[in-house]
């Protein structure tokens, strides 16, 4: 990992300690999301439920929106949102709030990746994975840190996250992925493309230390036929 990488990540870990706040990558996820998003919509790894937030409110072709999340601080602050505050993180003892059964702008699910969800349940599916490239020797063992390192390739939610998401697609649906450079982006593209998924750049930006991208990844025809046995 370069040093320009170690401090972005430390860096971000001290600007919240337990939920990853919108960022560059969810404008370029929620980009994307605009242009491309319909239906019945999950977020996974939602954080604060920035991103599930703007579907549900921005776009007009989205019909329902799902914010998931394995942080249970991410699960409370998305709560929060999508009831109307958006003051970030909750403490403990606001649980009963966030259990509560007010009219939300989303539903939040706590699960890992696609986990939860039914087959065929959803007509969209977004994730910016943890992404950053993480030395074990840099690993800080808390909730920030899971939201931000994807181990030492940057792939280590990405691999199992394309491997399970085609179960929760509707027909035609599609998984929009923010791509980062740093993760090896030919490395997720051929995976995407053995679990049986075409992609199409949705949206991209270039920083100093990375590349980000946004790709829309549609299942052929051979994958997202019913099974007929």
């Amino acid at each position: 990992m370069s040093e320009e990488t170690k401090q972005d990540l430390a860096d971000r870990r001290g600007m919240e300690t337990k939920v990853y706040q919108p960022a560059e990558d969810s404008g370029l996820l929620a980009a994307a999301v605009e242009a491309r998003g319909r239906g019945r919509f999950l977020e996974v790894g939602t954080g604060s439920g920035w991103v599930a937030e703007q579907a549900a409110r921005e776009v007009d072709a989205v019909t329902d929106v799902v914010a998931s999340d394995l942080s249970p601080h991410a699960c409370r602050a998305a709560r929060r949102r999508a009831l109307g505050d958006r003051g970030g993180d909750a403490d403990e003892s606001e649980q009963s709030a966030i259990d509560g059964r007010d009219a939300a702008t989303f539903d939040v699910v706590r699960g890992n990746l696609v986990e939860p969800f039914a087959d065929g349940a959803f007509d969209t599916v977004a994730f910016n994975p943890p992404y950053l490239p993480t030395d074990p020797e840099n690993e800080w063992d808390d909730w920030m840190e899971q939201a931000l390192s994807g181990g030492e390739s940057g792939r280590e939610l990405v691999d199992p996250f394309l491997d399970t998401v085609g179960r929760v697609l509707a027909p035609g649906g599609v998984v929009l992925l923010l791509v980062s450079s740093l993760t090896g982006y030919n490395a997720v593209i051929d995976r995407a493309e053995a679990c049986g998924f075409a992609h199409e750049v949705v949206v991209e930006e270039s920083y100093p230390f990375e590349s980000l991208s946004v790709v829309a990844l549609t299942q052929t025809e051979s994958d997202s036929a019913p099974d007929s046995e």
